[in-house]
């Protein structure tokens, strides 16, 4: 490996001890800082989706963060290079792992392109090494992403040109490094993408219908459930099967990202490959060979089934999930606790004839088959999820796609009754 930059984001620190979580939604208030530092732990931040920031704080929490403050759609953390290295291998929530760099205030285009030089990028990036730049920009001053990120492209290339007389490649799809733009109002911050691509990835070939949903939001869902792995995980509509898989590697406590060969830290020139190594042996430790409860799926769909099936099978899940086709209306009735986590087909995406009459047969054969357990159900339609009939226990605001959802919570009781639909829906929406 190359030799490590100077000032180590990385360094292994001595004596680090996690700190509790603290939550915060004021994100606006930054001094001037200059990242790496030599300090106690790093400073990171987990991106995730809408609605996950506290189960993915709960997450980091169990591989040794600390000093967790929860804000939108992320959480900032500290860590050393095994937090770093096991963030991106096991959690399930999260979409990238990033580590700041450079932070300042800037109110013109060329104070982006001279702070960007400021940084010695011979530390992260060899002359003949690849990189990319995203940006995420959410300011008045400064209203177009794609064209901040060519102005950071062009900072680091001349650099290298001036000093080198060549530069590095670009590579947008798996680059040696991947650097992450982010400007709130006047505040310019640079971090290194330790994730390199959207840990929604899980790493194995995966089939796709009309309407998939995000590796993280299907993981997520399960954690927001409350599911403690002590009953069976059912999903009756379960598409190409995301939710079976995530609630699979869950019960047989294998690594989110297990599958998966590419990060961007592989590629970085402090990489400790013994680390690596020995962190992907203790959680291969860990997994287990026995689950006491079942995991299965059904479909009306013969290409859903095939799909599933064949996703479980490149996820290394042949066995631990049983696929069936079946209509839901023609489901066996349930007999033993159960936990249904299912996205069922809506208009938006899909397209039923009628929607409402199938949110109404839905919600029978859950009053018919589905008594006793414990029901949720993650909907954009929320005029269709009226007729499903049954009262509600719990609803979350998520995102699905770009469309706004409810995560609905089903507690269904031996003689659940219908009730007023609409005034069961509305009553605490």
């Amino acid at each position: 490996m190359g030799k490590a930059p100077i000032i180590n984001p990385f360094q292994k620190e001595s004596g680090y001890r996690p700190k509790k979580v603290r939550k915060t939604n004021d994100s606006s208030k930054k001094s001037e800082y200059h990242y790496p530092k030599f300090c106690e732990a790093m400073r990171l931040i987990a991106k995730t989706l809408q609605g996950l920031e506290e189960v993915l704080a709960e997450e980091l929490e169990g591989i040794g963060a600390g000093n967790i403050q929860i804000q939108s759609r992320s959480c900032s953390f500290e860590g050393d290079k095994r937090v770093l290295y096991r963030a991106n291998l096991e959690l399930r929530t999260a979409l990238r792992i990033l580590v700041p760099i450079w932070s300042s205030e800037v109110h013109l285009e060329k104070h982006i392109y001279e702070d960007v030089q400021k940084i010695d990028w011979s530390k992260y990036l060899d002359i003949d090494g690849t990189f990319a730049v995203d940006a995420t920009v959410h300011s008045d001053r400064f209203s177009h992403s794609h064209y901040i990120a060519l102005l950071t492209k062009d900072a680091i290339v001349d650099q290298f040109r001036e000093r080198y007389n060549t530069r590095p490649d670009i590579d947008t799809a798996q680059p040696d490094l991947r650097i992450h733009v982010y400007i709130s109002n006047d505040i310019f911050e640079l971090s290194l993408d330790s994730s390199g691509e959207s840990l929604h990835k899980r790493g194995y070939s995966k089939g796709i219908l009309v309407a998939p949903i995000n590796d993280v939001l299907a993981a997520g869902l399960i954690k927001l459930s409350g599911w403690k792995m002590d009953c069976d995980f059912m999903d009756p509509m379960c598409g190409s099967g995301t939710i079976l898989i995530e609630a699979a590697m869950m019960a047989y406590n294998i690594p989110s990202l297990w599958n998966r060969t590419y990060f961007g830290f592989l590629r970085w020139k402090n990489f400790d490959e013994n680390l690596w190594t020995e962190i992907r042996e203790e959680a291969y430790r860990k997994m287990k060979t026995s689950f006491a409860f079942s995991i299965r799926g059904y479909d009306i769909a013969y290409e859903a089934v095939h799909t599933a099936e064949t996703n479980c099978k490149l996820a290394g899940l042949k066995g631990y999930v049983k696929i069936e086709r079946c209509a839901l209306e023609r489901q066996a009735e349930l007999t033993q606790k159960t936990l249904i986590i299912t996205n069922p087909p809506y208009d938006e995406r899909i397209g039923i004839e009628d929607t409402d009459r199938f949110y109404a047969l839905l919600g029978d054969t859950m009053k018919k088959k589905f008594k006793g357990v414990e029901a949720w159900i993650i909907t954009a339609n929320m005029a269709a999820a009226k007729h499903i009939g049954l009262r509600t226990s719990k609803k979350l605001n998520l995102n699905n796609g770009g469309l706004e959802c409810k995560f609905l919570k089903f507690e269904l009781y031996e003689g659940s009754r219908k009730t007023k639909s609409t005034d069961s829906y509305n009553k605490d929406s």
